[in-house]
């Protein structure tokens, strides 16, 4: 990718394909002073070994996407399978040739004062260069903060919802004013959620835990993985339970999990010692074997992986250049 490139991106912006300076709204526009909107994140790895840019858990990132934007009533006009390959497009007009993040939005977008939602929505999609998030490699310092989750009977947690993520900067930025990496969210009930951006495991006596769906967390798809890879891969006992303030100041292990942080091991918390304070043995297995299958090394999980640029060259693609709905085709100049 070229550096004029970097700055200026192509974007996929209300069904056609533009440069990022191109990609604009109104000040008046309703998501932007209420909210209103959903958006999700996706991480692809460039890989030598294939020659391609393996987008990870593509099409179950875009389906929980889709239902999330149920909860606004905002019905994306694309399929999952047209929104993946959409997503390839920008990867190939991009050039990308480096791990890169994906970030859709889809929001309500009159022009208007007026808290009250209609019909009117638009979506977009965006692909940006990405490296680390969160330096972890020799573990991060998280602290609990006094923010507490929002609630679901008042904004659902799971949705990704644009404004609930005050609540999420308000808890980052009083982690980082008191010197912590990550902030650990309490719910009302003093139960531990989760991170400000990412879900929570401990190990506890050999066991791996993590919050339920219904403590107001994230149904992240990193957890589910994280899930899946303990107890097949590893054999691990897992629970998904409750789990106390206190238990986290008496875990063997600790670690986040999601797309942006990856698997990051915590070794201190509230400036108290994880553990013996180094990363444990669970986190490290689950950490190398996150990043392998990310990165397209272990073949039982490349059903995981969307290779963006054979996507692209598959036979089912629209004509170069076109919206697979609409079949517009872009702006001059827009392509790259």
């Amino acid at each position: 990718m070229t550096p004029k490139a970097q700055e200026n991106p192509v974007v996929f912006f209300k069904d056609r394909f533009v440069p990022l300076s191109e990609a604009q709204v109104s000040i008046l526009t309703h998501a932007l002073h209420y909210g209103t909107g959903v958006f999700e994140g996706i991480r692809g790895y460039w890989s030598q070994a294939h020659d391609d840019l393996l987008l990870f858990r593509l099409e179950d990132h875009y389906r929980r996407w889709k239902t999330n934007c149920g909860l606004l009533r905002i019905e994306p006009a694309y399929t999952t399978d047209e929104l993946c390959q959409v997503t390839s497009e920008l990867i190939r007009r991009n050039q990308f040739r480096t791990d890169v993040y994906v970030r859709p939005i889809a929001y309500r977008s009159s022009v208007r004062i007026g808290v009250h939602a209609d019909e009117n929505h638009a979506i977009g999609i965006i692909a940006i260069p990405f490296g680390v998030y969160i330096e972890s490699s020799h573990g991060i310092h998280a602290g609990v903060s006094s923010w507490r989750r929002v609630e679901d009977n008042a904004i659902p947690a799971r949705g990704k919802i644009c404004g609930a993520y005050v609540n999420s900067a308000l808890a980052s930025d009083e982690a980082r004013r008191n010197g912590y990496d990550e902030a650990i969210f309490l719910n009302e009930a003093g139960h531990v959620v989760e991170g400000a951006t990412c879900n929570i495991f401990l190990v506890r006596h050999g066991k791996l835990v993590t919050p339920p769906p219904s403590d107001n967390i994230l149904e992240g798809i990193t957890r589910e993985t994280v899930l899946e890879l303990a107890s097949s891969e590893f054999h691990l006992e897992v629970a998904e339970r409750t789990i106390d303030r206190s238990e986290l100041y008496t875990a063997e292990e600790a670690f986040f999990t999601g797309t942006a942080v990856e698997v990051a091991p915590i070794v201190r918390i509230d400036h108290r010692p994880v553990g013996d304070g180094r990363i444990g043995p669970v986190t490290e297995m689950l950490r190398r074997l996150y990043r392998e299958i990310t990165h397209g090394e272990r073949a039982g999980y490349l059903r995981w992986l969307f290779p963006a640029y054979q996507a692209v060259g598959q036979a089912a693609r629209p004509r170069t250049g076109a919206c697979p709905r609409t079949g517009a085709r872009p702006r001059t100049g827009a392509s790259r």
